[in-house]
């Protein structure tokens, strides 16, 4: 028997996969446990159009990530840490001051996880940082280190 896998099922396939399953094995464990549907024509014309949606919809997203990365890479943050003698700081820079400061700034959101500090931000300056927006797509932002007075 054909069966339209529903979810992950270990030893069958991955969620999406048409395997072939012995009659018993589908009627007793993957058909009443839903993880998976019997291959007919609407299940597979359903499947047909699932994907085409997923596959839309993954588009939608990569293009958006691209637009705002290209918006991003026209930003610059400036963040303000505290300063001791001499010019040294104390402390450094974190991601999550970085996408505060961003909200603030810009009135668009980053999140914090997706900042990609290399090394601590511990010096003055200007520092170019990645931000993963996608898997596909890194855009970078400008991050000015200055000075609380």
């Amino acid at each position: 028997m054909k069966v339209i896998l529903l979810q992950d099922v270990k030893s069958l396939g991955k969620k999406g996969d048409i395997v072939d399953v012995n009659d018993g094995y589908a009627r007793n464990y993957v058909l009443p446990k839903k993880l998976g549907v019997e291959a007919n024509g609407k299940n597979m014309n359903d499947l047909k159009l699932q994907k085409a949606n997923e596959q839309k919809v993954a588009k939608e997203q990569l293009e958006a990530a691209q637009a705002f990365a290209a918006e991003m890479e026209k930003d610059e943050v400036i963040v303000s840490i505290k300063a001791g003698e001499g010019g040294k700081t104390f402390g450094s820079v974190s991601s999550k001051e970085i996408a505060v400061a961003y909200k603030e700034q810009c009135m668009k959101e980053i999140d914090k996880k997706k900042i990609q500090l290399p090394e601590a931000i511990r010096n003055f300056g200007v520092y170019e940082v990645s931000v993963k927006l996608h898997p596909k797509v890194t855009g970078k932002l400008k991050v000015k280190v200055t000075e609380l007075k």
